[in-house]
């Protein structure tokens, strides 16, 4: 398949998704110190060293967000079957992803100084939310969907 530009930033922005998901469904297998590396809340990391359900429910549900954000941008740009309400999600996702990369800005600095994981964190998700709006627009513009 020969593809456009951006539909290989929504093809990265989808690969980044799903290996978002799966690092999010390793911090279970990997315990409490896993959940506190990735910066979870203190109520997940509490949930996790206590062995209560709310750790990997809670994170099961982030990675099948995740997973389901790649799904759209593997359909919008052809590599699976078209799924419904494609249109409305690629414009949710993109405005999420890149509300989730400035919102953090912030937090950058912390009282220990500048939080490293925050600032590639946002970076990453906010290059996702562009990558969801180029992908969006071309998805638009030469109106592949049916939605």
């Amino acid at each position: 398949m020969n593809f456009s530009v951006n539909s290989k930033l929504l093809i990265s922005a989808g690969i980044i998704a799903s290996a978002s998901a799966i690092w999010h469904l390793l911090c279970i297998v990997g315990g409490p110190s896993w959940f506190a590396f990735a910066r979870a809340p203190q109520s997940i990391v509490d949930s996790a060293v206590q062995g209560t359900l709310l750790a990997p429910i809670g994170t099961i549900i982030v990675a099948v967000l995740m997973f389901a954000c790649s799904a759209f941008a593997f359909s919008a740009v052809g590599i699976i079957r078209k799924l419904p309400l494609l249109r409305p999600a690629l414009i949710t996702i993109a405005i999420l992803c890149s509300l989730r990369g400035l919102i953090a800005i912030p937090t950058f600095v912390t009282p220990a100084g500048l939080d490293s994981w925050q600032i590639v964190a946002s970076t990453i998700w906010f290059y996702v939310g562009i990558c969801f709006i180029a992908g969006s627009i071309e998805h638009y513009r030469f109106g592949k969907s049916s939605t």
